[in-house]
């Protein structure tokens, strides 16, 4: 099936995109020029307000000079250390300036690139700290059905989209999937459901028919986000840590959406009162303006893997090209600065009341099938219509073309607009979604 390629068509087949389908973007591109706060432009200037935040990312809104201007100066000054043997003292500031974000005693922070790349670190830290304690039986992983963990082998394996491990078999062995908590019974609740929490037994049957003692770590998110926020019921991730504590099973909550302010706290982990052992982000730790990602490990980890190392030699055989690239922790920095100035967390949870009803009352919609939603997160289901997940990608081109981006995983609308979102721009969101899912 060929298409006429004019110069503009042509131009576009180089990039090889993303989850994205290639053929049909390039017969009808959608792009963006430029950004500044909540909106992207088009090419032809036409404004399209972010109700996604880009991915996750932008939590800050768009082109932040604060940002533009700390990686400038860094890339005039230092543009690249070698992360093996060197270092520089913006990596050590910003471990320092994280720290005092997550929950007391997760204060080692290691750099990643990429949400992926720090599903896959956090994995190895898992290992590797129960090898050098005399476990290295715990080889197995738990992790749960509708689960996004990146794309990375070790992320495709602990996914629970289907999507993205059928093409590529399971990515790696010994990783269990438990339930995920999308009851019928939870439909259109606002926050955490009532109904579930005996779901988190499923870790208690995979520790009876697998060993615990073989289960190096359970990863979950706190909010599942990118299959369409799925808050966890009322006392699930309580029993989830007691149990991993009953049987010397790592707790890593994956927060690459919900660390840095989404759901209204500084990370899931806060915001429900449960303390993992790792915890991995990404995405508005820089803003998005720069490629960055960390795992926060508790220092009890962090210092059984390093006291077990040579005296004169490497103790973790891990690490990229680019972690900790100046560019990066500047960047990372000059949000830091901009979360604390601005009160950044604090506008987001103050804001959320609001754009819960927003949101919620697009229910009287009859292609609206679920909404769910908590803090500045939430997913509306639309009806499947002739495929699963057919509808959902015809209403995100609709709605770009409406002057609205947001993110689609299959039917579900993923609605997580920037922090620095005003009343107004909760309505113009709501408008635009009510006028496109009007005519779905």
């Amino acid at each position: 099936m060929g298409h006429a390629d004019t110069p503009a068509i042509a131009g576009l087949q180089p990039y090889w995109m993303p989850f994205s389908p290639n053929k049909e973007f390039k017969r009808e591109p959608r792009l963006f020029a430029r950004a500044e706060g909540m909106y992207f432009y088009t090419p032809e200037d036409r404004p399209v307000i972010d109700a996604s935040a880009g991915l996750f990312c932008v939590a800050a809104g768009h082109c932040r000079p604060e940002i533009a201007e700390a990686v400038a100066r860094q890339l005039q000054t230092l543009d690249y250390t070698p992360p093996f043997l060197r270092g520089h003292s913006k990596a050590f500031e910003l471990a320092q300036r994280v720290s005092e974000y997550t929950p007391a005693g997760l204060n080692r922070v290691f750099f990643t690139n990429s949400g992926s790349e720090s599903v896959d670190t956090a994995m190895k830290i898992a290992l590797m700290y129960h090898r050098v304690r005399g476990q290295a039986q715990r080889q197995l992983f738990v992790s749960r059905e509708r689960a996004y963990h990146g794309v990375n082998m070790g992320g495709v394996a602990l996914s629970g989209l289907v999507n993205n491990r059928r093409a590529f078999g399971i990515g790696l062995p010994g990783v269990h999937h438990m339930r995920h908590t999308a009851l019928p019974g939870n439909r259109f609740v606002r926050g955490q459901p009532e109904q579930g929490a005996e779901l988190a037994e499923d870790l208690t049957r995979f520790v009876n028919t697998l060993g615990g003692e073989n289960i190096a770590a359970v990863f979950v998110e706190p909010v599942a986000g990118s299959f369409g926020c799925l808050p966890p019921p009322r006392g699930y991730l309580d029993r989830l840590r007691a149990i991993c504590d009953a049987h010397g099973i790592l707790l890593v909550f994956d927060e690459v959406i919900t660390g840095w302010g989404r759901i209204g706290h500084n990370f899931g982990a806060q915001a429900f009162g449960v303390v993992p052992d790792m915890i991995t982000m990404a995405k508005a730790l820089t803003n998005g303006a720069q490629p960055m990602g960390a795992v926060a490990a508790k220092q009890s980890i962090y210092e059984t893997i390093v006291d077990a190392g040579p005296e004169r030699g490497v103790e973790f055989f891990h690490g990229y090209t680019y972690s900790a690239h100046p560019a990066a922790c500047a960047a990372g920095l000059a949000m830091m600065d901009i979360i604390a100035g601005e009160r950044l967390i604090d506008r987001a949870r103050e804001l959320s009341p609001y754009f819960a009803d927003a949101i919620h009352s697009l229910q009287d919609l009859p292609v609206v099938a679920d909404i769910r939603s908590i803090g500045l997160l939430a997913a509306i289901d639309v009806a499947p219509d002739k495929a699963p997940g057919a509808r959902g990608h015809e209403i995100q081109k609709r709605l770009y073309d409406a002057g609205l981006h947001l993110k689609n995983t299959g039917d579900a609308l993923l609605v997580a607009p920037p922090f620095v979102a005003e009343r107004r721009h909760i309505d113009e969101i709501g408008a635009k979604l009510r006028e496109v899912l009007a005519r779905a």
